[in-house]
């Protein structure tokens, strides 16, 4: 956390190596239940095109089991981010990683539309707890300069869980059919669960962390005080910016999670085979964004670069290279589709890094949880609206409109977080 007078966390150089390391502990089951969330999330996208054939279902179609998915993340935002900071995350966290796992094992027995439509709500209303908790997480055992490297260490979690879910999942299906392809990785939830309560106390009363490095996260904390009320939280501008940023920026990497696959397949020719064999690509390039991300801002930080300043300018990057989704479907091949879209993914993760660091950056910890949720809340509304977009536009026109589109978004985000972010000065509320 930053101190008050300077700005700055302490030097890392300062705290003995041996008393700085329980931390990294939670920030890799933060980033292992994060895997397991995408794992569970994409699982739909590979088998798309099975399901496609299997139950005769158009793009509208599956725009609207997508849009279901992101409905149910919208109305659970706000409800699982509050119950984040009523009830702790070690218990917040168990709960909402087996209610979302119970609804991806459920997806095994849907048949039609608004079976799977029922089932991806369910997911939805549990996996936004993925974020709310990992935010409140990071705000309660990272101080500021490390803050948005580990919001990027475990967001990159959302980039290796996509990057292995494609050959797993299309290796499952080959061998076993599409229904055990969302069985199988149900029960990873689960196993998660059973490692964090083992292992996450709050820091304050953790039995396994030293008193120098609770003294290190702690420097220059100001008191805790009663959590503000949640109109006090809308009173503040840079809420609404953060709220308007991830309204808009979120679409740009649903539309590629989600449909990726179905452009490929549809407009590229590529079989489910080659799916499986290169669409992990574009989600390692979305790894290295999202680390990076992080790492370039605490970077910037450390040389003298102010907190806005270091955060917006890697945002700005990130959206400069989402802006390269225009040229994706004027690519001459396949290969330099995926590219540009790697660079896509890259730009978008360390973007989001720094978004999401910013919440911890303004908000005190009794506020974190409510204002990712409420972000949430707005990101889940672009999120219904623009599969169903995606889905109208390609079954009535083409998927160029759409990538065009996203490419655009990204720009507008920032663009908003910038003129409302209140140069990123901590509130005392």
């Amino acid at each position: 956390m930053t101190s008050p007078s300077s700005g700055i966390a302490p030097d890392r150089g300062v705290l003995p190596a041996a008393s700085r390391q329980y931390r990294w502990r939670i920030l890799a089951l933060l980033f292992l239940v994060t895997v397991v969330n995408f794992v569970h999330r994409q699982t739909l996208s590979v088998v798309a095109p099975v399901l496609r054939e299997q139950l005769h279902l158009t793009n509208t179609d599956y725009g609207r089991i997508v849009s279901a998915f992101m409905f149910g993340m919208m109305l659970g935002e706000f409800p699982v981010g509050w119950l984040m900071d009523r009830i702790g995350v070690r218990n917040g966290f168990s709960f909402s990683v087996v209610w979302w796992s119970l609804a991806a094992a459920l997806h095994t027995f849907a048949r039609t539309v608004f079976q799977f439509s029922a089932v991806r709500f369910w997911m939805g209303t549990g996996e936004c707890g993925n974020f709310s908790g990992g935010m409140k997480v990071v705000a309660e055992w990272f101080p500021a300069q490390e803050r948005a490297f580990a919001v990027g260490v475990f967001n990159a979690g959302s980039m290796i869980g996509s990057l292995i879910t494609p050959p797993l999942i299309v290796y499952i299906t080959l061998h076993y059919g599409w229904r055990m392809a969302f069985l199988g990785p149900s029960f990873l939830g689960f196993l998660w669960v059973i490692l964090w309560r083992r292992t996450y106390r709050p820091l304050d009363r953790h039995p396994r962390v030293s008193q120098e490095e609770r003294e290190y996260i702690r420097a220059g904390l100001p008191r805790v005080g009663p959590p503000p009320a949640n109109r006090e939280l809308l009173r503040h501008r840079p809420a609404w910016g953060l709220i308007l940023c991830r309204l808009l920026v979120g679409p740009v990497i649903q539309f590629y999670w989600f449909w990726m696959p179905a452009y490929l397949y549809q407009v590229r020719g590529l079989s489910l085979a080659a799916i499986g064999m290169f669409t992990w690509i574009p989600y390692l390039f979305g790894d290295l964004g999202s680390v990076g991300g992080g790492w370039i801002a605490g970077y910037l930080m450390r040389r003298g670069v102010s907190l806005s300043a270091a955060r917006l300018g890697t945002m700005w990057a990130g959206a400069a290279c989402c802006a390269l989704s225009v040229c994706v479907t004027l690519a001459p091949s396949a290969a330099t589709a995926i590219g540009l879209i790697c660079l896509v993914m890259l730009g978008h993760t360390a973007l989001s890094a720094n978004m999401f660091a910013a919440i911890s950056d303004i908000f005190p910890e009794g506020a974190v949880g409510r204002v990712t949720g409420l972000t949430g809340i707005a990101g889940g509304i672009s999120g219904l609206l623009f599969p169903l977009l995606t889905g109208y536009l390609v079954d009535k026109l083409s998927f160029a409109p759409v990538f065009v589109i996203a490419g655009l978004l990204a720009a507008a985000g920032v663009s908003c977080l910038a003129l409302m972010g209140g140069g990123f000065r901590r509130l005392a509320i």
